[in-house]
């Protein structure tokens, strides 16, 4: 095992020139006007500011630019904290995972190359459902009269809210003061309500701006209609009585709309079996004696697995269906004997229901007088990591670090954040303890979530410690988000599986576009001016390197774990297997 020193330089100072007696920076001959930081709270970029508070935003990730620079100013005049990332797709991820771990995130860029840098991240936020604020600038009302070529613009002034139409749940340009606070009002609700990131566009001349007439945000409590919600619980009530097999599997709503008590209640009451989705891993303890493990079809544990498919009343609540979930859709799920309900939809057998919220629908469902059959728990249940056994000599294998991993998840609390690939597969496997304690696009899968994620997920919550697993090559993709947690003193232990490329896509298709670089991970402490670094080629050299890892409470600890190109995860060797007998 090698390990690097903390690293460090002397700061470069200018030379030459003459200072002047000024409140303003010189830098050299050059003097250089402040920031206006005075907060106007009548003004509309005030007013933002005070409604972003309003829903508990302490923190806004991103990158100034000349057209945002009025109301960066005003924002760091404010209590808020302002975290610049290294880069704006880095900083939507890190906004991303402080609201899945807070409640709600922002995300403050510049027009266009800002904006447009942070889609990708800002897609996620949506298909995942995180509400994300995104705050860009732009240029003022006056500026566009006469159609002027403005850099950073691209074809038409509307481009970028055209863009970011597509990839939010609502969107406004703050060009009139006059109803600049309603709209205000208007996205931050549909943000709260939708869970799915907002568009915000503020153009530079109406930052400090203020409206004719005194404004008082009103809050609009959103209702089922309750006819619509009494049928559909009388509906799933007649199924899940019947049910011989019941099965609840919870899916990443029940922690966006915070019912993970609600549905620990209606498998207390019942005593019917909880599973959880890969994308809703840890939304339920996955050591509550309910719990029977991750559905993910032929990813998951075959026990599993067969367990969820033979039940006659599948219990879906706030679950998505999408591809990764369902193992690649090897998953075999009866519509007619599910109850399917998430913020969008609600199922019970071939019977739609409309008007009914989510959140209602399960605190009824948590309170009814249900009347299921017993059902046993699996006789498998525990971890494929159960037994592990550490083998200090032999080369480090994928299956071996995860199962140290897991050995150290019970003795820690972390916060396991993991970026997509094997990563994701392997993590799945896992045992979260507690709820909420499991982060990653398992739905949108992009490349580069987790190094920022991790970034996100201690602004949001200092006393979370991350563990952040990532391939090689979405690490190269963000590593140097680390430099951004380092000056905020955070302390992540970085695992880097460094198995030479893409090694998930191998298994689709092999070719030398899956190769990549090998960068000395480990050296990387010595480029940013901090934290450790170690190499581990064998299971011994990681063991050392995580138990030295976890008292380094100063700053970030990065392991390049040394695995063969074609060493994979037991997850993804399941998946392989089923999908070869459909093939």
């Amino acid at each position: 095992m090698a390990a690097s020193a903390d690293a460090g330089s002397p700061t470069a100072k200018p030379s030459g020139g003459k200072k002047r007696s000024t409140g303003d920076r010189v830098v050299a001959d050059v003097q250089l006007p402040m920031a206006d930081l005075t907060v106007p709270p009548n003004s509309i970029g005030g007013y933002l500011i005070r409604r972003l508070q309003d829903y508990g935003v302490r923190d806004v990730f991103g990158i100034p630019g000349d057209f945002v620079l009025q109301f960066y100013g005003m924002l760091e005049g404010s209590d808020l904290r302002v975290i610049g990332a290294t880069r704006e797709d880095n900083a939507g991820y890190a906004a991303d995972a402080y609201a899945r771990v807070h409640g709600m995130g922002a995300l403050c860029v510049t027009y266009c190359v800002g904006g447009l840098s942070a889609c990708n991240s800002v897609a996620g936020a949506f298909a995942e459902k995180s509400p994300v604020v995104v705050i860009t600038g732009s240029p003022g009302v006056k500026e566009r009269e006469s159609d002027p070529l403005l850099h950073h613009r691209v074809r038409d002034f509307t481009t970028q809210r055209d863009v970011f139409e597509k990839i939010t749940v609502a969107g406004t340009v703050l060009d009139d003061p006059l109803t600049a606070f309603r709209e205000i009002d208007r996205c931050l609700a549909a943000a709260d309500r939708f869970k799915r990131p907002v568009y915000i566009e503020l153009p530079r001349d109406m930052v400090r701006v203020e409206p004719p007439y005194p404004h008082e945000p009103r809050k609009e409590e959103q209702k089922s209609d309750p006819d619509a919600l009494a049928h559909a619980l009388a509906a799933a009530k007649a199924m899940i009585d019947a049910a011989q097999k019941p099965v609840i599997v919870a899916g990443v709503e029940m922690h966006r709309f915070g019912l993970r008590e609600e549905v620990e209640k209606l498998a207390e009451a019942h005593e019917i079996p909880i599973c959880s989705t890969l994308l809703g891993k840890s939304a339920v303890s996955e050591v509550h004696p309910l719990h029977v493990g991750v559905y993910e079809g032929a990813m998951g544990r075959p026990s599993v697995t067969e367990y969820v498919e033979d039940s006659d009343c599948a219990i879906l609540l706030g679950t998505f269906m999408s591809d990764i979930n369902l193992g690649i859709f090897t998953a075999r799920l009866d519509p007619g004997r599910c109850v399917y309900a998430t913020s969008e939809a609600l199922r019970v057998g071939h019977s739609h229901f409309h008007d009914v919220r989510l959140t209602d629908f399960v605190e009824a469902l948590a309170a009814a007088d249900l009347s299921p059959q017993k059902r046993p728990l699996p006789k498998e249940r525990g971890s494929v990591h159960d037994g592990f056994q550490l083998e200090p000599d032999a080369a480090l294998t994928t299956r071996q670090l995860f199962g140290r991993v897991n050995q150290l998840l019970d003795e820690e609390e972390l916060v396991v954040v993991a970026d997509v690939g094997d990563c994701l597969f392997g993590a799945s496997d896992l045992t979260i303890k507690k709820h909420t304690e499991f982060l990653s696009p398992a739905y949108y899968t992009s490349m580069g979530f987790a190094v920022p994620a991790s970034v996100g997920v201690q602004a949001a919550n200092r006393e979370h410690r991350p563990l952040v697993l990532v391939g090689d090559g979405a690490f190269q993709m963000t590593c140097l988000e680390l430099a951004t947690g380092l000056k905020l003193g955070f302390n992540p232990i970085v695992i880097v599986l460094n198995n030479h490329g893409y090694t998930t896509e191998r298994f689709l298709a092999e070719g030398p576009f899956n190769d990549i670089p090998n960068w000395t991970y480990h050296r990387l402490p010595d480029l940013l001016g901090g934290g450790w670094g170690f190499e581990c080629r064998t299971e011994g050299d990681l063991d050392k390197a995580l138990k030295a890892a976890l008292p380094n409470r100063d700053g970030f600890t990065l392991i390049n774990c040394h695995l063969d190109s074609l060493d994979v995860s037991p997850a993804l060797i399941r998946l392989g297997e089923r999908m070869s007998e459909v093939v």
